[in-house]
């Protein structure tokens, strides 16, 4: 099945690289004011997949033309694998950042500090490859 997609806009693209900033910017403030990185850390990568799909959205739309509208955020993987160059790597960026979604929203558990490591590295990956791409 292929995945649910719909056309860019400008306006599009720049809001959600508008939003990726903000989500990305919001992660940073409360990571840099925590006193307890653990304690912050399920919001803090909440924080970062947001900015990650929202960027993911940047990149297809210029590579593409589109981006995903599924239900499933693992459209926006597929859609970011056939992105020439570097789209494995943001299909990667991506599944790392989805793989944590569910524990850091969700789960009762808080999300590990390797989780936290690689959920920045994940969603600046994505955001720079988005702002590669500024409108």
């Amino acid at each position: 099945m292929s995945p649910r997609t719909a056309p860019c806009t400008h306006a599009i693209k720049t809001g959600r690289l508008r939003k990726a900033e903000q989500f990305f910017d919001a992660a940073s403030t409360i990571h840099e004011f925590s006193g307890d990185e653990h304690e912050i850390g399920d919001a803090y990568v909440t924080l970062l997949v947001h900015a990650g799909i929202a960027a993911a959205d940047v990149i297809c739309c210029d590579g593409l033309g589109e981006h995903a509208r599924g239900e499933s955020h693992g459209d926006a993987v597929a859609l970011l694998r056939r992105i020439r160059p570097d789209g494995d790597t943001f299909a990667a960026a991506l599944q790392t950042l989805l793989g944590a979604k569910t524990r850091a929203g969700y789960g009762h558990q808080p999300v590990t500090r390797d989780t936290r490591a690689r959920s920045l590295r994940s969603a600046r990956a994505l955001l720079l490859g988005a702002r590669s791409r500024r409108p």
